[in-house]
């Protein structure tokens, strides 16, 4: 994987990215060519219809990214790919038409769209087929050996059988006289040179996935691998960097302090932040203010109550503020007390449905990321009720406060909805990989893929 601005991206996923601009690149010239012969016009020079080309190369990729091409599903399933690639290139259109409705300019004639579209959708799909095919395969996959035999070294072997993993467990090694959980693992006994074992195997990483590491490391055979220019990790990188997430099974305190994260060059970042909070929260604001006043009248006349809801939520360093939605629920819906939200709940109104389907009842909540109680990017602020029994049940939760809470995340994107103990703690590992790995680059990477959650209805109750 490679490392762009903290955040790991596949060499597979990066690859096939450089090939999509190029032939998007390749597609809108060629609508350019064919427009200019229909119409018996000269072509004219590249760089009189490169601003055009690029638009529509950017505008794509930018729509591939935010409904989900690039991935790890998309790059193992073709018929999953080939679905997203359709809406994405569908959406890039109406942008740019849209676009340059506004603008003026008549910068994307219809016909070369309509051609740039055709050939967008033939060149993405033989990409996928062929290209993507080939980097889907098992063979490309990293080749891994994992030393330990125990739970940890169990969850790495779940991890690697996934379908979308990007990596092979090729074997592994106990290094204890500890039972083993994985059974097939070979005693480090019965292996006398280790370094070439790993050579012989084709390995190109190593993974430490040891219960126990006090006076447990193997100190000369790893170094004799690393000299060997094979890579070796922890359990604990290694799940984050293929995951997304931090694996609250296998993380400690001293790795928290040590591993590379929680940066102090944030000044900078937290300005662009704020006035790109302030800026957004403005503008949708300004434009949804109609569609909110008629939802909060159709909340009204569904059941009685207010039309907006204020909860109490917990936010930055634990401060408590007040968040704002569009009531979704009875106004009973808690006369026992504070609940989870469930599937199919019953206290959920008609027009409740909808508006939480559609995401049209977060919308009210650009008025707290306007006064600074939210961002529109970070873990989802939970209720007071329900904090203090989560940080004790949790490792590491308080954490999560250590950045502002947001509408949309990286948890919100990465984890299907659900209210439980064990989903609190599937979301925690992804709030604490966004707390840890934080950029403008992955705030816009969470805004862009939060259409493909809308889209889809991912995580939606």
């Amino acid at each position: 994987m490679i490392r762009l601005f903290k955040h790991y991206i596949p060499h597979a996923v990066l690859l096939l990215g450089l090939l999509d601009v190029a032939l998007l690149a390749l597609a809108g010239d060629l609508a350019w060519r064919l427009t200019a012969r229909h119409l018996g016009v000269d072509v004219g020079e590249m760089a009189a219809r490169a601003w055009p080309i690029a638009s529509f190369a950017a505008m794509i990729v930018t729509a591939m990214t935010a409904v989900g091409v690039y991935g790890a599903e998309c790059v193992r399933s073709l018929r999953y790919a080939l679905a997203r690639i359709l809406v994405a290139i569908s959406l890039g259109i109406i942008a740019l038409v849209v676009i340059d409705f506004l603008i003026g300019g008549h910068n994307f004639w219809r016909s070369t769209l309509l051609y740039s579209m055709i050939g967008a959708a033939g060149l993405l799909i033989a990409n996928r087929v062929v290209v993507g095919g080939i980097l889907g395969a098992s063979s490309f996959r990293r080749r891994v050996l994992v030393l330990g035999a125990g739970p940890r070294a169990e969850r790495l072997r779940a991890l690697g059988e996934s379908r979308e993993a990007g990596f092979a467990i090729v074997g592994f090694i106990g290094m204890d006289d500890r039972a083993r959980v994985v059974e097939e693992a070979i005693p480090r006994s019965a292996i006398h040179n280790l370094k070439r074992y790993v050579q012989n195997l084709g390995v190109s990483e190593v993974v430490l996935a040891l219960e126990e590491r006090r006076n447990a490391l193997p100190l000369k055979d790893l170094l004799r691998m690393k000299t060997a220019g094979v890579h070796i990790n922890d359990v604990s990188s290694f799940v984050e960097r293929e995951t997304g997430r931090v694996d609250l099974d296998s993380v400690n305190p001293s790795w928290l302090i040590f591993s590379d994260g929680f940066s102090s060059g944030r000044a900078l970042s937290s300005l662009t932040k704020r006035l790109f909070d302030v800026l957004a929260s403005l503008a949708l604001l300004a434009l949804t203010a109609p569609l909110i006043a008629v939802f909060a009248g159709l909340v009204k006349l569904d059941s009685r109550g207010p039309a907006f809801f204020r909860q109490s939520r917990v936010g930055l360093f634990g401060q408590g503020f007040e968040l704002i939605k569009l009531r979704s629920m009875r106004l009973d819906a808690e006369a026992d007390g504070a609940q989870w939200a469930r599937a199919r709940d019953p206290r959920v109104t008609r027009v409740g449905r909808v508006i939480r389907k559609l995401r049209i009842d977060e919308l009210p909540q650009a008025w707290n990321v306007l006064k600074g109680d939210m961002s529109f990017v970070g873990p989802r602020p939970e209720r007071p009720e329900f904090v203090a029994g989560l940080e004790d049940a949790l490792p590491f939760y308080a954490e999560r406060h250590m950045v502002k809470p947001g509408i949309t995340g990286w948890a919100q994107i990465n984890y299907p909805y659900g209210a439980s103990i064990e989903d609190a703690r599937h979301k925690l590992e992804y709030d604490l990989y966004y707390a840890k790995n934080y950029t403008p680059f992955l705030d816009i990477l969470i805004i862009l893929q939060t259409l493909r959650v809308i889209l889809w209805n991912d995580g939606a109750r």
